[in-house]
């Protein structure tokens, strides 16, 4: 009886609504808060009707990555949401939102077709003062529903002096560039297949992009995304493009 009871459901409340149910995020917040929308397959940026990529990707052309899928956009309720899982030690918020990720088709089939998954690393700094890396915690969830494999090591990042959230676009994208390394000893095992790197927001997408690049100079043949955020379209919309374009650019 009492393993009986331990593997029920307890009942919570809902982190939006505060009702009482058995999900972090009830139905009808997540039908509210949690619809589908229309995106860009590059990026992930929500798309006017009619259009097949956002005007950033279209003036930019193909980058490094492949496929780029997001559940929602970066905004309330989910800003606070990804701020218990990210900042505040709560990282038992990646089975729920691993769970929301999961219920886009896109993201079914993007799994269906990967090679394995590899989580976005944190600087060490940025490791041992949270104690968890949010992306590696998504990676777990996802692959016990996928029964992909998972490397999480194969990117390695390095001490920075800077903080990627305080950067510019165009400054991200130097930094992640001189950031993010492949593990020598993973080299090997990344060639030839298709990865999924998994993030819990993406922003400006250089983080991304830059990872995905050194991946493809290691072997890997194709790079995607996958990630449950994605910030809003910019309101400065040409330094997002000339941003981007630099990207595409790089060696």
């Amino acid at each position: 009886m009492l393993r009986l009871l331990h593997r029920l459901p307890l009942p919570t409340l809902c982190a939006v609504c505060r009702t009482w149910g058995r999900e972090a995020v009830c139905p009808d917040c997540c039908g509210q808060y949690a619809r589908l929308l229309p995106r860009c397959p590059q990026c992930a940026l929500a798309l006017a009707p009619g259009l097949a990529l956002c005007s950033r990707c279209t003036e930019a052309g193909p980058g490094p990555l492949a496929q780029c899928v997001a559940r929602v956009s970066y905004e309330w309720p989910w800003v606070d949401v990804v701020a218990q899982f990210k900042f505040r030690a709560q990282p038992a918020w990646a089975h729920a939102l691993a769970q929301l990720m999961l219920q886009n088709p896109l993201a079914h089939d993007l799994l269906t077709q990967a090679d394995g998954l590899l989580p976005i690393p944190l600087s060490p700094a940025r490791q041992a003062e949270r104690g968890y890396n949010q992306a590696w915690e998504l990676v777990r969830e996802l692959q016990r529903a996928s029964g992909l494999p998972a490397l999480p090591t194969a990117l390695l990042h390095r001490e920075t002096r800077q903080v990627q959230h305080e950067l510019g676009r165009a400054a991200r994208l130097a930094h992640a560039q001189q950031a993010f390394a492949v593990n020598p000893r993973q080299r090997s095992a990344l060639k030839g297949g298709h990865w999924v790197l998994v993030d819990d927001v993406l922003t400006t997408g250089a983080t991304l992009q830059a990872a995905a690049r050194h991946l493809l100079d290691a072997g890997a043949a194709r790079v995607s995304a996958l990630v449950f955020a994605r910030t809003p379209a910019p309101l400065q919309g040409g330094d997002e493009i000339q941003a981007a374009a630099e990207l595409n650019r790089l060696d």
